[in-house]
């Protein structure tokens, strides 16, 4: 079994980099929406194609881009950091015991 938890804890460490990558990620573009940035640079590209397949569905059900402040990055880090503390750690725990 311990075959299976340590393939376990290393599909539990790549998650957890993945989302810690897409976390900065999100305080990039969150911090590029402060500026006027070109559209047309790569690297705004790249931030805004990221991002914006998770922060669309945010905007939309919440409706709180009116006020001229975009919570939906705000809203996104604390669902990755409760995903992080609900998943990662619980399948962590389950890697450990299954390595006895």
């Amino acid at each position: 079994m311990f075959v299976l938890g340590n393939l376990l804890l290393a599909v539990t460490t790549i998650v957890n980099y993945g989302l810690n990558i897409y976390m900065i990620i999100l305080v990039a573009r969150a911090v590029i929406s402060w500026v006027s940035p070109d559209p047309y640079n790569p690297i705004v590209r790249f931030l805004y194609q990221t991002t914006e397949p998770v922060l669309y569905p945010i905007r939309r059900r919440l409706r709180l881009h009116s006020y001229g402040i975009d919570f939906s990055p705000l809203i996104a880090f604390f669902a990755i950091i409760f995903i992080k503390m609900l998943v990662i750690d619980s399948l962590y725990q389950v890697a450990v015991n299954l390595k006895g």
